[in-house]
Order: C-alpha cells, then structure tokens, then sequence
C-alpha cells in the first residue's frame, strides 16, 4: 500500500500542474462513475489547491467541491506530458484530468470520491484520522494522546499503522522508524516511552520527507525486505515474520533494537 511518502510525492506532481487551472477536461472512464456526472459539476471550476492527509489525497476546486482519493493496494496516480505513454494501460484510468500540456491520471481506485468540503471536515474516516507524519510541524502532543489511549500490550509496531493514533505510516516506514530510533516493534505500547515514541517518528521523518520531495525511489531502507541480510548497524541478521492482525510482515534486527 503507499504509505504517506508516496501520496505526497504524488501531490508535489500534480499541483504544479493542476493548482490554480481549470482543467481543460475531466474524463470518468471507469463504469462505476458513468451516472456520477464529475465532468459537468466540475467543469469551469479550478483546482484550489491539492494536498495530503497521511495516505489520502484531495483536490479541492472552487465552490466546495473535493476529490478525495485513497489509493490501498492497487492505486496509483500518474502525471504525463501529453503524447507521453501511460504508466498503466488506459482501461485501468479511473480518472483523467486534461491540462494544457499533462494529463493527470488516477488508476485502479479503488477508493475515489467526490465531497463537499465539509463532508471532508466531518466524515469520521477523515476527522478521524490522526496527526500527519510528514506535516511541516508534526503534532507530537495528540500523537502521544492517541497512543496511550491504545491497547497497551499491543506491539508498538502493529499500534504505528493505525491511522487514529498516525496518518501516513504503512509497513516499510513502521519498520525502518523502529530500526532509526533502535525500538524493538514487538515491545508492547505500554513498555515504550514517551521519548522512544517520539524517537520512532523523528527518525522516519527526514527521510519520508526527501522520499516525497525526491520521489520514492530515492530511498534505501535499512532493514525492509533485508531478512537474512546483515544489519548495516551492528551486523547481526534481520529477522522478519507476520506482525498483527493483517499479519503484515514486520523486519528488524535481533541485536540493536531492544
């Protein structure tokens, strides 16, 4: 799943190209918005601005209207000059935005929605969410709030997923920030401190931040996908086995993180 690195790296490519324009089109090629009628209620509007929440994307044009977007396992956002080929086959094109010299593109949803603007502000899938990992000032204070009112003897790693305590973490930042800041994922929330908490977060934050200013690909964990490979700290093995109800697997090394 992209994690919020991603879909703000995605947002950095769109809004030189969409913020402030009207688009000169907007396609719905997917059959589940044939009657949904975007391009008329969306026509002539510009493109406010575009911005990010943790894993979740919004274009918001003029008059109170937003698409928001959320991309699980299977989305992808694509920019495109024009003539340029597609990332994906056009039949997976869920929405097509047309600029004057780009096409911007959402593939494969699955989550992709038109709101009001306070829809945004009141739907408990968002109100609810927890502070951004990548904000220009991350909200440690409610961080902390909404961690400690998590289960406590569930393991730190599995709690950093869930998006009420955390926007933005998924599984490879959950693992490389417990490595940054040498915390065991598997200690229970109630075993980890204030500090060590924090530390988790501080240490993912830089490097989620180039990954979404220089794109994904430009980072190189640590410890994610490095089972049996030396730790590049101390040299012991990295371990990795399922970690939490999703049973998502969860990589660190046995010999500095505790």
């Amino acid at each position: 799943m992209p994690e919020g690195d991603t879909i703000a790296w995605a947002a950095n490519r769109i809004r030189p190209v969409l913020e402030g324009q009207v688009p000169d089109a907007i396609e719905t090629p997917h059959p589940r918005h044939t009657f949904d009628r975007w391009p008329e209620r969306l026509g002539g509007r510009a493109v406010e601005r575009v911005d990010t929440h943790g894993k979740h994307l919004f274009l918001r044009f003029e008059g109170g209207l937003v698409l928001h977007s959320h991309l699980r396992m299977s989305g992808a956002w694509g920019v495109y000059p024009r003539g340029k080929r597609w990332g994906r086959p056009p039949a997976r094109a869920w929405l097509v935005l047309h600029a004057e010299r780009h096409r911007v593109v959402q593939f494969d949803g699955p989550v992709l929605e038109l709101l009001t603007e306070g829809r945004t502000r009141f739907d408990q899938r968002l109100a609810g969410l927890g502070p951004d990992v990548l904000a220009p000032e991350f909200d440690a204070h409610t961080f902390l709030i909404r961690l400690r009112e998590d289960d406590p003897t569930r393991a730190i790693g599995d709690a950093l997923l869930d998006q009420r305590t955390v926007a933005g973490i998924g599984n490879v930042w959950k693992a490389e920030g417990c490595w940054e800041a040498g915390v065991d994922p598997w200690r229970r929330v109630g075993e980890v401190s204030d500090a060590e908490a924090l530390a988790i977060i501080e240490g993912m934050r830089p490097r989620m931040q180039l990954s979404a200013t220089d794109g994904p690909r430009s980072i190189k964990p640590r410890v994610y996908r490095a089972r049996g490979r030396p730790c590049p700290r101390c040299g012991r093995l990295v371990r990795a086995r399922g970690q939490g109800d999703d049973n998502r697997t969860t990589y660190w090394c046995p010999g500095c993180q505790q």
